[in-house]
């Protein structure tokens, strides 16, 4: 007798294959993202708003609800989804340079009002689509196509830490920063996206979820060098863990 040892999240359209950059992690985040929706039963509750650039592409793949929001404005998006909608679980999916340059008010307010969404936040250190522009997380001597002798801090500021800045506001519930280099950290990623959604469904509050994930095109290296650079200069600069969890 055939037994199922594993089986794609119909979160994921049947006919679909991943159109992403060989090495990029966006389809893994997809992936956990379906199966945490799946597994709290609420893939026909979820509704999610997504951010220009690469993370806009998730609407080519997923069988749920979604829209997609001018860029840096998914919170807002997310907010009026949520406020008419409130009881969809709500999420937003964003990169750095939506979330947290052209998005920055956007993310800042509705983490200070202590919105009842998610944050889903992509950390790869720089501007995916849009051409491997420098973006407010990319390192201190990161090579951008803005930055082609690499971010000097005296000229460009320093690296933003998003979930040490949300932390300083009195409203977040939940904020966490994980990575998905590894099979280990690809289970904690997706005990934490389960766990913010469980406190969106139960009326807790404003969540991020930041996830530390590699860009090897526009970091130029293979998917192997980028997984080593990730591993050792940007989780050195952005520690994972949990920063806020207000139970």
């Amino acid at each position: 007798m055939e037994q199922l040892l594993y089986k794609r999240t119909d979160y994921i359209q049947e006919d679909k294959v991943s159109g992403f950059c060989p090495g990029c992690m966006h389809s893994t985040a997809m992936k956990v993202i379906g199966e945490s929706l799946e597994e709290l039963g609420l893939v026909d509750k979820s509704v999610s708003v997504l951010g220009i650039g690469c993370c806009g592409l998730h609407m080519d793949y997923m069988a749920a609800d979604t829209t997609t929001a001018p860029h840096g404005r998914a919170c807002a998006v997310a907010t009026g989804i949520k406020r008419v909608s409130p009881d969809s679980l709500v999420y937003t999916y964003q990169g750095d340079g939506d979330l947290a340059s052209i998005g920055l008010a956007e993310t800042m307010s509705a983490a200070n009002r202590g919105e009842n969404f998610t944050v889903i936040f992509i950390n790869n250190g720089i501007y995916g689509m849009t051409g491997g522009q420098m973006a407010p997380t990319t390192l201190v001597g990161m090579k951008a196509t803005t930055a082609p002798n690499g971010r000097n801090p005296e000229e460009h500021g320093y690296p933003m830490h998003v979930c040490e800045t949300l932390d300083k506001l009195t409203a977040p519930h939940f904020l966490v920063r994980t990575s998905l280099n590894t099979p280990g950290n690809v289970l904690k990623t997706k005990k934490y996206i389960k766990q913010a959604f469980q406190y969106q469904m139960e009326g807790k509050g404003f969540s991020m979820i930041e996830i530390m994930t590699s860009c090897p095109t526009n970091w130029g290296l293979n998917s192997i060098k980028a997984l080593d650079y990730l591993e050792d200069s940007m989780i050195k600069e952005f520690p994972l863990g949990v920063v806020r969890d207000l139970g």
